[in-house]
């Protein structure tokens, strides 16, 4: 089990919070978190399952952007407790279409701000879980430190 901190520390040590988790391969690959106070994008370079940050482009996100990446993200994680608690099968995840319209219609809207523009920024970032449910309404149990990349 990997180590968990406090959200206090998680501040103190200049962590931010991820809000929406879009990929997952063997760490995050692409969402949507906060970097120096402001909400971006981000999205995986080469993962090489080294123990150091990993590199990601990163782009700012719109409050559109981000309110509707949030609607969807809630959409989400209110479906996968009720998974956890046994109430839905994999077969009723919104993501599967069809599911849910409006996670759907979601899904279409988002598609254009989810794409990394020519000059996204690159940065490293370093992971660490805090003590909370993986996935909740609020966000992710993961949460990031950012620097430039050397």
């Amino acid at each position: 089990m990997a180590e968990v901190w406090g959200e206090r520390q998680l501040i103190t040590d200049g962590f931010e919070r991820v809000y929406v988790e879009l990929e997952w391969y063997d760490g995050p690959r692409k969402g949507l978190a906060v970097i120096d106070g402001v909400p971006h994008y981000f999205e995986g370079r080469d993962y090489d399952h080294a123990d150091e940050a990993d590199e990601y482009d990163v782009w700012s996100a719109s409050e559109a952007a981000v309110a509707m990446e949030r609607e969807q993200w809630a959409i989400f994680a209110n479906w996968n407790e009720r998974r956890e608690a046994g109430a839905m099968d994999l077969g009723s995840h919104p993501g599967s279409g069809g599911v849910d319209a409006r996670y759907d219609e979601l899904d279409v809207l988002l598609a254009p701000y989810r794409q990394a523009p020519d000059g996204a920024q690159r940065l490293a970032g370093e992971m660490r879980f805090d003590a909370g449910a993986g996935y909740r309404v609020d966000g992710v149990g993961y949460w990031f430190r950012w620097r430039p990349v050397s």
